[in-house]
């Protein structure tokens, strides 16, 4: 039998469904702390903010935080730089200094003389330390609900859960059967559609990770100007998109995540030649609600199914 329990995490809403020992749920949400205390910005004792604070010299760190970085420096050189984990001092410039639902309230001041320079940092995985330069900062944002839900997964299987479905924030990663007999076993994953109540697609899943990025959501204002946490690593400023929101779906989340980054930087009209550069399927949401779909999305598509997460 599947239990499921909801829960806040990393900023987002997160939902564990476990298929098997239902005591997994615990587990699955300290593990997920556990990340989040390793890997959050706007958390002075973690890593990943020692990292920022010792720029120029090796910080040692734990091996999920070496596969976290690992995992982000490979993207950037996958999509040729347009998916970049150093873009820290253009979101604290963009007021995002300080957890989201802060932003909103109180943009930032925005002052901050960090530049980008993934091609700068350092790892030593037999040493298990990290070292950026001493000008750049690291943003764990775009990959790390992925990879955390990554992880999740194949903890609880590896725990002996049947079947697990993570979902942080809208990056999913299933494994493992359903316990659903009628669709053979597969999970169904809804992909919300940024301008209306329902889904831009439901799709069915044996294995894999579907995840979403859009710019409809953590936005602000500053001085009648608003902005966005996706950042145009060629301008260091907020995206600007004919396209609302990109949805991938990979083998991984972590993949999936730095997937939709690449196609939002994409030139307008590529986006989905993007995500299939990268091994992806996927869909587009213009600005007028119109749907656009990778050739081969439809293996996945399902209709009237009930969803899982």
């Amino acid at each position: 039998m599947a239990a499921e329990a909801r829960f806040r995490a990393m900023g987002s809403d997160a939902h564990v469904v476990v298929v098997g020992d239902p005591g997994l749920l615990d587990v699955a949400r300290r593990r997920v702390d556990d990340l989040e205390q390793r890997w959050s910005r706007f958390l002075p004792d973690s890593e990943i903010s020692r990292l920022n604070r010792g720029r120029g010299a090796p910080l040692r760190v734990s091996r999920e935080t070496i596969e976290l970085v690992r995992r982000a420096v490979d993207g950037w050189q996958r999509t040729g730089g347009r998916f970049d984990p150093t873009v820290l001092g253009d979101l604290v410039r963009a007021g995002y200094d300080r957890p989201f639902e802060a932003v909103v309230v109180r943009p930032g001041l925005g002052v901050c003389v960090l530049r980008r320079d993934c091609g700068g940092i350092r790892l030593d995985v037999d040493a298990s330390t990290v070292q950026l330069p001493a000008h750049t900062g690291f943003d764990p944002g775009g990959i790390g609900k992925g990879l955390a839900a990554d992880l999740v997964a194949g903890e609880l299987l590896a725990a002996g859960a049947d079947g697990a479905c993570v979902n942080i924030g809208g990056d999913v990663r299933v494994e493992g059967s359903s316990d659903d007999a009628g669709l053979d076993g597969r999970w169904i994953v809804a992909v919300d559609h940024p301008s209306g109540p329902a889904p831009a697609a439901v799709v069915a899943l044996t294995a894999g990770a579907v995840a979403t990025s859009t710019t409809a959501k953590r936005a602000w204002a500053v001085d009648g100007e608003w902005r966005h946490h996706l950042v145009d690593p060629g301008t260091g400023r907020s995206l600007r998109s004919p396209v609302v929101a990109v949805t991938a779906v990979a083998r991984e989340a972590a993949d999936a995540e730095v997937a939709t980054k690449a196609a939002f930087l994409a030139p307008p009209g590529a986006e989905l030649a993007a995500l299939d550069e990268l091994g992806c399927d996927g869909l587009v949401v213009d600005a007028d609600g119109g749907t656009r779909r990778s050739a081969g999305l439809h293996r996945f598509l399902v209709e009237n199914a009930e969803v899982t997460a």
